[in-house]
């Protein structure tokens, strides 16, 4: 049987495998892995040499070596602002592996071009043909780009999403290490340096190809696309189409930014390490690899903090300590005296110089946390006929960031700042971006509230949690211990969910502000205010038509006695509203446990949030989440049982 008749790929069972390593044995991920990690180096090798060889060894009056770099990164990115809306139609309308077949067709064709031109030994004909391909390995990337994000989602579950993207985040900078590494040391071995290149760069070629033939098949999204050729108004349109869905578009203007920030250190590290740190050619080469391991490092980190779900909670935490070691790493860098040009050796000896590398590090290695996350919920949430189009969507927002971030450091240098205090700046700025962000999507900010909450409060263990729908309308109900129960269950669910919720936790000074950042619905009895109760109603039910989580606790209150109390009717009245609006929604039951005396909740002696460490530090609490309930099958009697079997299991 050929590769191409192979079953077409879907993803597994939620419960999936072990970690994100062992998804590089499972032939859905690991050929796609290993041929963007082959494409990823064959530019950055392709482009380093190049670099160097236009720098060091060509001369051409039109080219002057210190305009090399910036005319080779331009041509690169150019087909990005170009050609991103039309790849990413192509994406949705095709076959995805057709799709990367044919890319790495292109990089086969564009290498065997530029081995022509780096054996050519002419300058003259050199330095135009590989121009050339810089180009065209530009495009090579803007056709890959949709249709490497796009495929993740359909090869991966929900639980794989973030380890997944964790892996190609990482392979892309190791890659982009390795690349310029290999391209650097080749192409400076006298007389046969360029041949080597040469023979790297179609060899790469080929077996990124070989390799893509091992990628399983990957319907189409959108078959019937049109395609529209006109890549300005279909840029357009892509950025009307992602902004649709705010919380994705404004993600992808978070993704854009971290591009914006990434690119203003990766540009300044060669004049950073000569007029700052004093160091050679080498410790510039030292700045990259310590950035790519930490972008590495941090990228991988993500499905270990996040709990193998799409974990949103940790881009603050991300953006916390890119901030912090940005602006540390200005007071590390400033005051570093004047010495003549040290080597790596002689760098790595003086213990100053040790605090500029561990910023650079960390800093590093939370943008990893901070855009994996992101990544991962653009797929997630994004049509999937469009998703391809809002990832070309992103990647015309990266490259414009990119090129706004060496036009305002290359203003900054020319207006007198230093070096360091142009990270200064951007270590500020992105505080003051993060937190606009973090406010027109609350989400973010309730995520790592949520975060904090589940893994420095408490230790929350949470069994059965694969029963939340991963899409799709529910209703989620749960015994009420706490203040802080909605908190825990927002950090238990890998989506957002929407609270009814007694009105005058609302009055609460913080809680309050927190549960109508969260969009809470405030409901009273109706012999309280009849208003407020219709009103509730109607909002739970636009929540449900909506296709979203709803949570309603049915005891009406939280517990005075650690008991579960008597369930009300609201669930019935929310499942009778759904069904004359014509829906059948499931209804999961779900019990935290051990909470009971805790910070948050009522004592029999005392009130709560009395007495902060009455229960010590780090208290174990769980939830434990039952299978779904089908709406006919549901009575408050009977789901107060289920519920209290699942209270049970917790406390046995």
């Amino acid at each position: 049987m050929s590769v191409d008749k192979a079953t077409p790929v879907s993803p597994p069972p939620v419960q999936g495998h072990p970690n994100q390593f062992a998804l590089l044995k499972q032939r859905r991920f690991a050929p796609f892995f290993w041929t963007q990690f082959s494409g990823a180096a064959n530019d950055n090798l392709f482009k380093f040499a190049f670099t160097v060889m236009v720098t060091y060894q060509l001369s051409v009056s039109w080219l002057p070596p210190a305009l090399a770099g910036l005319a080779i990164g331009a041509l690169f990115i150019l087909p990005f602002l170009l050609f991103s809306a039309t790849s990413g139609q192509l994406t949705d309308k095709f076959e995805k592996t057709r799709v990367i077949r044919f890319v790495k067709n292109l990089e086969v064709v564009i290498m065997l071009i530029a081995a022509v031109g780096f054996m050519s030994g002419n300058a003259n004909v050199q330095v135009p043909v590989l121009l050339g391909c810089t180009f065209l390995m530009g495009l090579h990337s803007t056709i890959f780009g949709p249709v490497k994000f796009a495929y993740l989602p359909q090869a991966l579950n929900e639980r794989e999403l973030t380890g997944g993207n964790g892996m190609v985040e990482m392979g892309t900078f190791v890659a982009i290490l390795l690349g310029q590494v290999v391209g650097g040391l080749m192409v400076a071995v006298p007389q046969v340096g360029p041949d080597y290149v040469a023979m790297a760069c179609v060899g790469l070629a080929l077996v990124g190809r070989l390799v893509s033939q091992f990628i399983p098949l990957t319907p189409a999204t959108d078959p019937g696309l049109k395609i529209n050729w006109n890549p300005v108004t279909e840029t357009w349109r892509n950025l009307k189409l992602a902004s649709d869905n705010l919380v994705v578009f404004r993600s992808m203007l978070g993704i854009s930014w971290m591009w914006f920030f990434g690119a203003v250190f990766l540009s300044q590290f060669p004049s950073f390490a000569k007029e700052v740190l004093h160091g050679n050619e080498q410790v510039a080469s030292l700045l990259l690899v310590v950035f790519s391991v930490g972008i590495a490092t941090g990228s991988l980190l993500c499905e270990v903090l996040s709990k193998r779900h799409v974990e949103i909670g940790l881009v603050p935490v991300g953006a916390i300590g890119m901030s912090v070691f940005a602006v540390d790493l200005y007071f590390a860098s400033r005051g570093l005296p004047a010495v003549p040009i040290m080597s790596v050796g002689e760098f790595m000896a003086q213990h100053a110089h040790w605090r500029v590398m561990i910023d650079l590090a960390l800093l590093s290695l939370f943008a990893g946390l901070y855009s994996v996350p992101m990544y991962a919920l653009i797929q997630l949430r994004s049509q999937p006929t469009h998703r391809a189009r809002i990832i070309a969507a992103n990647n015309i927002l990266n490259a414009l960031f990119m090129i706004v971030s060496a036009i305002l450091a290359g203003a900054l240098l020319k207006a007198g700042f230093s070096i360091p205090q142009i990270f200064l700046f951007v270590g500020l700025a992105n505080a003051v971006v993060a937190f606009y962000i973090f406010m027109l999507v609350p989400e973010y900010l309730l995520r790592f509230i949520a975060l904090i909450a589940s893994r420095l409060v408490y230790r929350f263990k949470i069994s059965g949690d694969d029963h939340i729908p991963a899409q799709g309308a529910a209703v989620l109900t749960c015994n009420h211990v706490s203040f802080v129960d909605p908190v825990l269950l927002m950090a238990a669910s890998p989506r957002p969910i929407y609270f009814v919720m007694d009105h005058r936790i609302f009055k609460m000074p913080v809680l309050g502000w927190l549960f109508r950042l969260a969009k809470a619905i405030p409901i009273a009895p109706r012999t309280e205010d009849p208003a407020l109760y219709e009103a509730a109603f109607e909002a739970a039910a636009k929540v449900l038509r909506d296709g979203d989580l709803l949570a309603i606790f049915p005891e009406g209150g939280i517990t005075k006695n650690g008991e579960l109390q008597a369930f009300k009717g609201g669930v019935m009245k929310i499942l009778e509203n759904a069904e004359r609006d014509g829906l059948q929604v499931p209804v999961v039951p779900m019990a935290l446990t051990n909470l009971w005396g805790s910070f948050f909740s009522r004592v029999e002696s005392g009130t709560a949030m009395s007495k902060p460490f009455r229960r010590g530090f780090f208290n174990r609490v769980g939830l434990n989440v039952g299978a779904p309930l089908a709406a006919e099958k549901v009575a408050p009697a009977d789901l107060q049982v289920r519920v209290a079997q699942l209270l049970q299991q917790g406390n046995t």
